[in-house]
């Protein structure tokens, strides 16, 4: 389990997710586009890019699964906000007239995240940092 640490200003927006359906041909975009670096991180079992320029980390990059894929879900950024208690703040979502959309998890080492809707149906991530 991930240690929690307090969130110096939350409500802040703290991180950027692309999922693609063709992270390879998304991260060749971003490369030429903008001539942003990437690394490749392990987590949660899994692999992602994550984007910098200039020594400053920006933004992370993952693949679609088959299933999200096949369910028609298209490549998408998903904006993540600072928050210090996820569980509390997908709660919160959802009593205003949002949706959790995934349940809070910890991504190892870095962050305990969840997705919800606003009462518009507009996708959201949570970020409570931890190490």
């Amino acid at each position: 389990m991930n240690t929690v640490i307090p969130d110096p200003q939350p409500a802040r927006f703290r991180w950027l997710d692309l999922a693609a359906v063709d992270a390879r041909k998304a991260a060749d975009f971003y490369l030429g586009m903008f001539g942003w670096d990437t690394q490749r991180e392990a987590a949660n079992g899994g692999e992602f890019l994550r984007f910098a320029h200039a020594g400053e980390v920006l933004a992370s990059l993952y693949q679609l699964g088959p299933r999200q894929i096949a369910g028609g879900v298209p490549s998408h950024w998903t904006p993540y906000i600072g928050v210090n208690d996820v569980g509390a703040m997908a709660a919160r979502a959802a009593k205003l007239g949002g949706q959790v959309v995934v349940k809070p998890f910890d991504v190892d080492g870095m962050a305990r995240v969840s997705l919800v809707t606003d009462s518009t149906g507009a996708l959201l991530g949570l970020w409570e940092l931890s190490q």
